[in-house]
């Protein structure tokens, strides 16, 4: 199961970035208000008919081990919970922990 969702989330992460630079001009565009209301209105079907997994916000940050989507520390990509049996089992470094706990506030 956590394997189907990490590589979902890795596909949507590609999509999103073969997507990203038109998605933010057609976004630029179609708010522009200077611009007249058929080329906005152009611009928004266009947004529109983009493919809705390359948005950036369907994109889910999940833990590499258990594929967990809940409280995922982002700097190691995995989730409070393996990050602590990491720690109990000394197989992550001293700075690295110091470093997890500065980020966090």
């Amino acid at each position: 199961m956590s394997d189907k969702r990490n590589i979902q989330d890795q596909k949507r992460r590609l999509l999103g970035e073969k997507y990203e630079l038109r998605r933010k001009l057609y976004k630029a565009f179609s708010k522009d208000t200077d611009l007249p209301n058929d080329v906005r209105e152009k611009h928004r079907c266009k947004l529109a008919d983009l493919p809705r997994n390359s948005s950036f916000t369907r994109v889910t940050n999940r833990c590499v081990f258990t594929g967990r989507a809940r409280s995922v520390y982002q700097m190691f990509r995995v989730s409070r919970i393996v990050f602590r049996d990491l720690a109990s089992r000394g197989l992550l470094h001293d700075d690295f922990e110091g470093c997890i706990w500065k980020q966090e506030k």
